[in-house]
């Protein structure tokens, strides 16, 4: 990074917030998370039937989202809310997320929609789910019904969260429901969600553009991450890092961004080879140091308080790579920290926009992850990313000093120097 503390964002970028419906709204909606909860599964034990109570209290927060000078934001909807049943659909579901929608828009808050962020009903969960073929009509059905009810409302589009995330913990460690360790059952799992992709960007832009709607955009939120050899001199440590990169993320992405299945994915003959982005969009956290099949982390590095590594400028060795794939705009649709006392977010917020301005590719959006602590999949309520705070007791919300300096941010639409001796400068990382 160069010398200088000060930046201006480049015309085109613009920060935002994110979130994730089972991750906030709270209550019993018979989806795979309450039923891994009721199961024992959370580490905190805590459920995500309370989370931040967003379902009721989504007016508060969008008032908060204004006051903080926020105009965009990356919002989930959750699918077993709005088909609690198979071939069932409940309207005052449709009805309260076209109301949160409309207020939204009112408040000069353009929506980013997810439509699938790790979570899914239980009667598709009992089918099982991703990992049969015959399944994958229920999630088109879906994305068909959610244009259907918000595509007036909504002009871009997540079609699925971090596909190999969601295969890998689901079904190759089993940290996630339903708990399987299966390395065929992961590998059919990103080789559909694939599939569900390239399907669902079609169908998105062929409704809207029936309804009159010229300006779609789709995409699916790519996690991904640095590889790199604990010692670059050692070939075996170089070949598990670039092998852990393929298997993680390499094969997925360019299948899902050009309908190109490669080994280890199954390949199908439903998709044809084409461009199915028109944004590239990137959820990054850390970098994986390799020194054989597994995850590792570099010593000595500074770390947040899940043990990840910060290594800002790898947001930009991960995005650039997928933009020699396919050159589309990039949107960060996830970048924060777990900083449960919010004593080096500012430090971390301001390294990875600092990475991103000193970079030639065209990042256009960054979506903070997330606006307010939420509940944090089977860490629970203990992992705090938020540049809200949220007492959970009370559901009483307080914005944090990352969150004000986020806020001056977006009104200096940069970092002066004045900001980064009172926001920055004062903060230190873990080490260890």
């Amino acid at each position: 990074m160069g010398d200088g503390m000060e930046f201006k964002f480049k015309d085109q970028l613009s920060l935002g917030v994110a979130s994730a419906a089972t991750q906030i709204e709270g209550g019993d909606c018979g989806h795979n998370w309450n039923d891994w909860y009721a199961k024992g599964k959370i580490k905190d034990h805590s459920n995500p039937a309370r989370a931040t109570n967003h379902y009721h209290l989504w007016k508060q927060d969008a008032d908060l989202m204004a006051e903080m000078k926020i105009k965009y934001y990356r919002l989930g909807i959750e699918w077993a809310r709005i088909c609690p049943k198979e071939g069932e659909v409940d309207e005052a579901a449709i009805a309260h997320y076209r109301e949160e929608l409309i207020y939204l828009k009112e408040k000069s808050i353009s929506v980013l929609l997810t439509i699938h962020h790790f979570t899914n009903p239980m009667w598709f969960e009992r089918k099982g789910a991703f990992t049969k073929k015959e399944n994958l009509q229920y999630f088109l059905d879906f994305v068909e019904l959610v244009v259907k009810s918000f595509g007036d409302l909504a002009s871009e589009y997540i079609t699925i969260n971090e596909p190999n995330v969601y295969a890998t913990l689901s079904y190759y460690f089993g940290e996630w429901p339903p708990g399987e360790k299966s390395i065929s059952k992961t590998v059919t799992v990103m080789s559909n969600m694939a599939i569900c992709h390239m399907k669902a960007y079609r169908l998105i832009h062929r409704m809207r553009e029936k309804m009159g709607f010229h300006d779609t955009k789709v995409s699916f939120a790519n996690h991904v991450r640095v590889f790199d050899p604990q010692n670059p001199k050692n070939v075996l440590h170089g070949i598990c890092s670039k092998l852990l990169e393929r298997l993680f993320q390499g094969a997925v992405t360019e299948a899902m961004a050009t309908g190109n299945f490669k080994w280890p994915l199954k390949s199908t003959k439903e998709i044809s080879r084409g461009e199915y982005l028109d944004f590239i969009a990137i959820n990054y956290y850390t970098r994986t140091t390799v020194s054989g099949f597994g995850d590792g982390t570099k010593q000595d590095a500074p770390k947040n308080d899940l043990g990840w590594e910060i290594y800002p400028e790898g947001l930009v060795r991960c995005a650039d790579k997928i933009y020699q794939l396919l050159e589309r705009p990039i949107y960060i649709t996830e970048n924060g920290t777990c900083d449960n006392q919010d004593t080096f977010r500012c430090k971390y917020i301001y390294e990875h926009l600092k990475a991103i301005m000193e970079s030639d590719l065209p990042i256009t959006r960054y979506y903070h992850w997330c606006f307010c602590d939420n509940f944090e999949w089977v860490e629970g309520e203990s992992a705090r990313f938020g540049l809200v705070h949220v007492n959970y007791e009370t559901q009483e919300r307080t914005v944090k000093t990352s969150g004000q300096f986020y806020t001056r941010m977006i009104e200096e639409d940069g970092v002066t120097e004045e900001l980064y001796r009172e926001y920055v400068e004062p903060e230190e990382y873990h080490k260890g």
